[in-house]
């Protein structure tokens, strides 16, 4: 892609998530950056690998475990005046996406950010407000039911079709506790059953059981897109996972870009209905006993594989987003048809849990890696994050095996449907970020109100 013609509107990438080794923000920061532009970082550490990149201009750094959401706003507005000028602000998990359209207002003075119908953000990420949503407007989605007590689940374990997938609702109510589990996959009524009592009282309330929709990670389809402020779509590349992290149930640890005609129509009619705005990320499973292709998760801002999903031109969501809220054009970008990126140090993980299950050879594990064109750490121009990425996790992982060796319990299990548990944080380990969810819940609009 070429080097745009105006650069002067700098970007301000905002995490509000206590989790240091997170990439999506590092692949704004390059994206942008290889163009020229002034990309800032809201973070927690001054030591995160992100931090170490060429072409981060400069860093906001605050304590987000301990700020309450006033002191963070303030933190937000001081940095907003610190630029001098109005800058991009660009969410980059569920947290802060919810949070920017809450403070909208007070926010639009310092920053420039599509304006969402208020309250969408959070009800898209909202498991439960999504499925009405899907159910309202006709979009194909697992079913679901929401316990309300113990007595409810033992009532759906007497009819239910084993395995089931037990999720937390409410990724705020997640944020309040770092590590704490978001998916279970469960093979039993006495699994479902004893996973419900180790929850205590928050997490009870925070649950659904979904059905489990049978397939690997290859049935998982995504669509990465930019909708304008008519909620037009003017750039949207679909793709599927190879693999995932942690496995079975996690983000994308290796992927590959194809044309999916029937997620692509779904999701640009689904958004227009609801009149979204901005960065989308979406993803779906496809049902091989009926053909569909059923919604799973909706991620109203920035998602960590966006790089996946670039253009023949290396136009991507974050470029196409930089382009219409300068208000220059966004020219047509044809998807590049199997294009792969990787996420090193968890997709390595992920491959070691498969070949101990038996689902993945040596060999099949090369021929997944050709054609890689992308990862989410490295990159010849800008090697310092990877440098700082793998002492991290390799400290996290000697740590993880040593723990478990003294318990006695096995590095890597072999069950094919493991129990896995999916951390939205983890560890503090620095300095500044964004901690308790804003208080109150934002009540829906009329228009997307479901009774």
């Amino acid at each position: 892609m070429e080097r745009i013609a105006d650069r002067s509107v700098p970007v301000v990438v905002l995490k509000l998530t206590r989790f240091v080794l997170q990439h999506g923000g590092l692949g704004v920061i390059r994206s942008l950056g290889r163009l020229g532009i002034d990309v800032y970082a809201v973070d927690e550490d001054a030591k995160a690998p992100a931090a170490a990149s060429r072409y981060l201009k400069g860093r906001f750094i605050w304590n987000i475990a301990e700020a309450s959401p006033e002191e963070s706003l303030h933190q937000l507005i001081r940095a907003g005046q610190r630029l001098g000028r109005q800058a991009i602000l660009m969410p980059t998990d569920d947290v802060s996406a919810s949070f920017v359209d809450d403070h909208a207002a007070m926010l639009e003075q310092y920053f420039i950010f599509p304006h969402q119908p208020h309250g969408l953000p959070r009800m898209l990420s909202n498991k439960r407000k999504m499925y009405s949503l899907c159910k309202r407007y006709g979009v194909d989605t697992p079913e679901t039911v929401f316990p309300q007590s113990e007595q409810d689940v033992r009532h759906f374990a007497q009819t239910a079709t084993f395995p089931i997938a037990l999720k937390a609702m409410d990724p705020w109510v997640l944020h309040r506790f770092p590590g704490a589990t978001s998916v279970l996959i469960l093979k039993s009524a006495s699994d479902l059953l004893e996973a419900y009592a180790r929850l205590d009282t928050i997490h009870q309330i925070n649950i659904m059981i979904q059905e489990y929709i049978p397939g690997g990670a290859e049935s998982i389809w995504m669509f990465n897109g930019y909708f304008d402020h008519t909620s037009s779509c003017l750039f949207g590349v679909t793709g599927k996972k190879i693999r995932q992290h942690p496995p079975y149930t996690g983000p994308t640890s290796l992927g590959v870009c194809l044309r999916n005609d029937a997620v692509d129509r779904i999701t640009r009619q689904f958004m227009k209905t609801l009149g979204y705005r901005g960065i989308l990320d979406i993803g779906y499973r496809y049902d091989a006993r009926d053909g569909k292709h059923k919604l799973l998760d909706v991620n109203p801002r920035l998602g960590g594989t966006f790089r996946l999903f670039a253009g023949t031109n290396g136009m991507d969501v974050v470029r196409a987003l930089y382009l219409d809220l300068t208000g220059q054009p966004v020219p047509a970008a044809d998807p590049r048809e199997g294009r792969k990126w990787i996420v090193e140090g968890d997709d390595l993980v992920s491959s070691m849990v498969y070949y101990q299950a038996r689902e993945l050879t040596l060999r099949q594990w090369v021929r997944s890696l050709r054609g890689v064109q992308e990862a989410a750490w490295f990159a010849w121009d800008d090697p310092l994050p990877f440098s700082r990425m793998c002492s991290r996790l390799g400290g996290q992982m000697l740590q993880r095996f040593r723990r478990q060796a003294r318990n006695g319990r096995p590095l890597i299990s072999r069950r094919r449907i493991p129990v896995l548990v999916g951390p939205l944080g983890a560890p503090r380990n620095g300095q500044h970020e964004i901690s308790e969810p804003v208080t109150g819940v934002t009540p829906e609009p009329a228009s997307y109100h479901h009774s």
